[in-house]
C-alpha cells in the first residue's frame, strides 16, 4: 500500500470535514470541485492510463460484475424494504445507494493509494464500461419511475450519456491516444490526473452528512452493510467465475467494495427520494470504507485463487 497517498486521502478527508464545520468555502464549493473532477481530472487520468491498456476477454470480469451486482441489490433491497416497511421512496434511495459504488471518484485514488498506479487501467475499465454505463441508463431508469417522472427514451439516454466528458475522453483513448504521448502531454495528462485525489477528498469531506432521525437508522445500517461488506461478499464468486487472477481480482474486489457513488446519492436527493438516508448512508459508507478497504486489501492475498 502507498501510505503517503493514503495519508493524504485521511488529511484531506478531515480537513473537507473541518472546513465545513468552520464555513471556510461557500455553501456550494463541493459541488464545484466536482464538477472540475469530472471535467477536468477524471478525463485526464482516462486519457493517461486507457490506453496503455490492452483489451482481451480476461476484462469481461471487471464489466459484468458491477451488472450482476445491482441484480443482487434488487433482491437484497427488496427484501429490507418489506422487511422493515420502508416507503416507496426510501426504497429507491436505498437501491441506488447501495446498487451504484463510487468505483470512479472515490475509486481511482484508493485503488491508486492501495494497488499502485499500475492497477488504474482495470479500475477505469471497471468503472466507465461497468458503474457509468449502468448508471447513465438503469440509473435514469429507476429515478424516473420511483421520482413520478415519465420514463426516459433512448435518446434522452444517449444525450446524458453525450454530455459526460470521460466518456469521451474514453473514446479518445481507445481509438487515437498512443500509449506514449509526447513528453510535455503525457505530464501535463499525468498532474492533471494526480489533482484527482485531493481534490475528490476534500469535495466529499466538505459534503459528509452524519445526522440521521431514529426511525431511520436501520435502514441506515443495512445499507452500509450492504455496500461495504455483503457486495465486495458477491463479488468474490463473481471473480472466480470469470477466472479472475492478481490485479484484476484485486482491482474487481476493491472497485465493488468502493463506498456509496456520490453521483447516485445526489441524484435521489434531488429527486426527493429520502434525501437524508442517502446523505448519511453517502457519509457513513466513505468514513467506514476508510477503515474496510485497507483490511480488504490485506485478505486478497488470502482470498485469491
Amino acid at each position: 500500500m502507498a501510505f503517503d497517498a493514503f495519508a493524504l486521502i485521511l488529511a484531506m478527508l478531515a480537513l473537507g470535514m473541518l472546513f465545513t464545520r468552520l464555513k471556510v468555502f461557500p455553501e456550494g464549493a463541493p459541488n464545484v470541485l466536482n464538477l472540475v473532477v469530472t471535467y477536468v481530472c477524471l478525463p485526464a487520468a482516462v486519457l493517461t492510463f486507457v490506453p496503455r491498456l490492452h483489451l482481451d476477454r480476461s476484462l469481461l470480469g471487471l464489466v459484468a460484475t458491477p451488472w450482476l451486482l445491482m441484480g443482487a441489490a434488487f433482491v437484497l433491497v427488496g427484501l429490507v424494504t418489506r422487511a422493515l416497511k420502508l416507503s416507496r421512496g426510501e426504497h429507491a434511495g436505498l437501491l441506488l445507494c447501495v446498487g451504484f459504488s463510487n468505483s470512479g471518484f472515490v475509486g481511482y485514488p484508493m485503488v491508486r493509494a492501495l494497488l499502485g498506479e499500475h492497477a488504474l487501467p482495470h479500475a477505469v475499465v471497471y468503472d466507465q464500461f461497468g458503474t457509468f454505463l449502468m448508471m447513465s441508463t438503469l440509473g435514469i431508469y429507476i429515478l424516473a419511475r420511483y421520482s413520478g417522472q415519465a420514463t426516459p427514451t433512448t435518446r434522452q439516454i444517449v444525450l446524458r450519456m453525450a454530455r459526460f466528458p470521460p466518456l469521451w475522453a474514453l473514446l479518445f483513448a481507445l481509438t487515437l491516444m498512443p500509449e506514449t504521448p509526447p513528453h510535455w502531454i503525457g505530464s501535463g495528462l499525468q498532474r492533471l490526473s494526480d489533482t484527482m485525489l485531493p481534490l475528490v477528498m476534500l469535495a466529499v469531506g466538505m459534503s459528509i452528512r452524519l445526522r440521521l432521525p431514529r426511525r431511520e437508522l436501520k435502514p441506515l445500517a443495512l445499507g452500509v452493510v450492504l455496500r461495504l461488506v455483503v457486495m465486495p461478499l458477491i463479488a468474490l464468486p463473481i471473480s472466480y467465475a470469470f477466472g479472475l487472477r492478481g490485479e484484476l481480482f484485486q482491482v474487481n474486489m476493491l472497485q465493488s467494495a468502493m463506498p456509496t457513488m456520490i453521483t447516485a446519492a445526489a441524484l435521489a436527493i434531488s429527486h426527493n427520494l429520502a434525501p437524508r438516508l442517502c446523505a448519511a448512508l453517502t457519509g457513513y459508507s466513505i468514513v467506514l470504507s476508510m477503515l474496510t478497504l485497507p483490511l480488504l486489501t490485506w485478505l486478497l492475498p488470502h482470498l485469491a485463487r
